[in-house]
């Protein structure tokens, strides 16, 4: 042992330990005290804790194992169940047709010029003052969570592609229907054209739209479209859709259209871009889809 390590114990005093390490360095000590409760502490003669029968301890062992389980199987439940909730919400009770013009809020400021050039053309006031006319944005009506897997909901909709969702404006017997949107860059089949399937795509649902009042239960689905280009449609641009339904008989509804340019000037005249005819039916089980998804 070196020497400048030493222990010094005594009987009559509290015990005590001095460390001492090289001069210079620094000098610890540290009094130790037993407590007179510690030091007259005995395992022999103290009382031993009650230990339970096997089968209790069995017993509170499985309750705590399956409150545990109940609990976390509970928690799950409720987290992966939110989601499927709120979509039953926006289901059974979608939002109306006024509503839904409010619903869109631009994330940029692109999105927010278009909005504001949308709404302030002289087209768009002129509908709105019309009591014949109700305005909406039916892509707005469709489920959050649905959104994402929508072709023209959600797959075509954002920056450089239609940035804004479209206003409709349907006459209430559902003899006419115009659309007013924005078409961008990213939608182009030729460059800076865009492309014609889009613009069929646009002709499908607006047309259809246009009849739905008239058709039971407010559905209806493409049964012929017959579609003629007249001119190229420039990307970047906004477009008008309108559609006039033509004849009605029973469960079936003829409806005829055009996509033409949006001037942009007064007393511009618009361009036809393409045309179209198509024949819709409503199908037998018509009322299981109006309770489903919202079309109108």
């Amino acid at each position: 042992m070196s020497s400048r390590l030493a222990f010094r114990f005594t009987r009559r005093r509290p015990v005590q330990s001095s460390l001492s390490v090289p001069a210079g360095i620094f000098r610890i000590t540290t009094p130790c005290r037993l407590s007179s409760s510690a030091s007259h502490f005995n395992p022999a003669t103290s009382p031993a804790p009650p230990v339970r029968p096997f089968f209790v301890r069995a017993i509170l062992s499985t309750l705590r194992l399956s409150f545990r389980a109940l609990f976390f199987t509970t928690l799950g439940f409720v987290l992966a169940a939110a989601p499927a909730y709120d979509t039953m919400v926006a289901i059974t009770s979608p939002p109306s047709d006024a509503e839904t013009v409010s619903l869109f809020i631009p994330q940029d400021d692109d999105a927010q010029a278009k909005e504001d050039f949308i709404n302030s053309h002289p087209l768009t006031l002129s509908l709105r003052a019309n009591p014949d006319f109700i305005e909406s944005r039916p892509h707005m009506k469709i489920p959050e969570a649905w959104r994402k897997r929508n072709l023209t909901g959600g797959v075509l909709m954002g920056p450089g592609k239609v940035a804004v969702p479209p206003f409709s404006f349907s006459e209430k017997t559902g003899k006419d229907f115009v659309q007013i949107s924005h078409v961008g860059i990213d939608l182009c089949g030729h460059m800076g054209v865009i492309h014609g399937g889009f613009l069929a795509t646009m002709l499908d649902e607006g047309l259809a739209r246009c009849c739905f009042p008239v058709l039971p239960f407010n559905v209806g689905m493409t049964a012929k479209l017959d579609i003629n280009y007249k001119a190229p449609a420039m990307a970047d641009q906004y477009l008008v859709l309108r559609a006039t339904t033509v004849k009605v008989e029973g469960r079936k509804a003829w409806v005829e259209g055009h996509i033409e340019t949006l001037p942009s000037k007064e007393g511009e005249e618009p361009t036809v871009l393409v045309t179209a005819s198509a024949l819709y039916i409503s199908p037998k089980q018509a009322a299981t889809m109006a309770k489903v998804y919202p079309v109108k």
